[in-house]
C-alpha cells in the first residue's frame, strides 16, 4: 500500500480550528453527564476526556447543521421514512452494551462499551458522508479506528473479510417486525480486511461532541467515508474476522442496484437515477435545492485509491 497522506484542503475551507476547540471544551461535560443519565456511570468516566486530534481530519467543507445530521437520517429498524429514527427509536436502550469480536483472530472477546472506550479512547474526524440516494452531508464524528481494534484481535493467517451484524431487537425497533420492506433482520454488513484496516475506517460512538443519538446508531457504529452510507451498519453488535465474503443486507435484497464495494463513484449509476451530482443536506432554500458534483471516492481518492488498483470499478461496484 502506499504511504498514507492525510487529506490538505485549502485553508480557507476548513472549519475554523477554534470552533472544534471550544465544541471540545465543553464535550467532556456533555458526553459524560448524557451517559450518565443513560444508566452507566463506568461508562461516561470512560468517555470524559478522551477527544484527541483537534484537527478533525477535515473535510473541506463546513459540518451540515446538526439537527439535520440527528433528524435527516436511514435507519431502516425504525422506518423508511427519513423522520421516522427520531421519532420512534425512543424505546431502544443502548445501554449497556457489548461486541463481540471473533472468528479467525488470535484474541477473541467480547468487550463491553466502556471497555472500548477506555482501551481505545476517542478522536473527533470530520468525514464527508455521501447517501447512495444522491444527498450528502459532512459530519463531525467522535470516535476511534477499527484497525486498533482488529489488530488487538490479531487476525490469523488467510483473514480476508470482516463481517458486521447489528441488534436484532424487533420489541424495540418497529422496522423489524415485518410489513412491506424487504429487508432481512438482523442487518448485516462487510469490508474487505485491507479496507477495515485502512486509517479512514471509524467507529463511531458519538457526534457533534455528544454521544451518539439513537437514531444515528447507537452507542456504536461504522463510518467508512469513501463508500455510500448504507455500508456505515449502526448498532453493531458482533464483528467477525473471516475468509469468505460475508452477506451484505442490501446486496442480499437487490444486487443489481446494491454492490458488495458500495465505493462512491460518479461514472457508475444507480440503475434508477444518475450518481453524478448530490444533494446538499441543510443547504438551498425553498425554491432551489443546492447541489454539487460527485467525487470518485467521494473525495478520499487520494487515500484509498491504491486498495483498487487492477480492479473494474464499474464491475465491483
Amino acid at each position: 500500500m502506499a504511504a498514507y497522506r492525510y487529506p490538505q484542503p485549502r485553508a480557507s475551507e476548513i472549519t475554523p480550528r477554534s470552533y472544534f476547540l471550544s465544541r471540545r471544551a465543553v464535550m467532556a461535560g456533555v458526553v459524560g453527564t448524557t451517559l450518565a443519565l443513560a444508566g452507566s456511570e463506568q461508562v461516561a468516566q470512560a468517555a470524559t476526556g478522551t477527544a484527541q486530534n483537534a484537527s478533525g481530519w477535515p473535510a473541506p467543507e463546513k459540518p451540515t447543521p446538526q439537527n439535520d445530521v440527528t433528524h435527516y437520517n436511514n435507519f431502516y429498524e425504525f422506518g423508511t421514512d427519513k423522520g421516522d429514527p427520531a421519532e420512534l427509536s425512543g424505546a431502544f436502550k443502548p445501554l449497556p452494551w457489548s461486541v463481540q469480536i471473533d472468528g479467525l483472530v488470535d484474541n477473541p472477546r467480547t468487550w463491553a462499551l466502556e471497555d472500548l472506550l477506555k482501551q481505545f479512547g476517542q478522536e473527533e474526524r470530520l468525514y464527508r458522508m455521501r447517501c447512495v440516494e444522491a444527498w450528502s452531508m459532512v459530519i463531525p464524528w467522535n470516535g476511534f479506528s477499527l484497525a486498533a481494534l482488529l489488530k488487538a484481535a490479531a487476525p490469523k493467517m488467510g483473514a480476508r473479510y470482516v463481517a458486521f451484524t447489528s441488534v436484532l431487537r424487533p420489541s424495540e425497533m418497529p422496522g423489524q417486525r415485518g410489513g412491506l420492506f424487504a429487508l432481512k433482520w438482523p442487518y448485516v454488513e462487510g469490508l474487505r480486511l485491507d479496507e477495515a484496516m485502512h486509517p479512514l475506517t471509524l467507529l463511531a460512538t458519538g457526534v457533534y461532541g455528544e454521544t451518539l443519538p439513537t437514531q444515528n446508531g447507537a452507542p456504536i457504529r461504522l463510518v467508512v467515508p469513501w463508500k455510500y452510507g448504507f455500508k456505515g451498519i449502526k448498532s453493531i453488535t458482533r464483528i467477525t474476522v473471516t475468509d469468505r465474503r460475508p452477506p451484505t443486507s442490501w446486496n442480499l435484497m437487490a444486487p443489481e442496484e446494491y454492490g458488495f464495494y458500495a465505493n462512491v463513484n460518479p461514472a457508475v449509476d444507480h440503475p434508477r437515477w444518475s450518481q453524478a451530482s448530490e444533494q446538499i443536506i441543510g443547504k438551498g432554500s425553498l425554491f432551489r435545492t443546492a447541489r454539487k458534483p460527485t467525487q470518485l471516492f467521494n473525495g478520499y481518492a487520494e487515500q484509498v485509491a491504491d486498495l483498487y488498483q487492477g480492479m473494474d470499478l464499474r464491475k465491483d461496484f
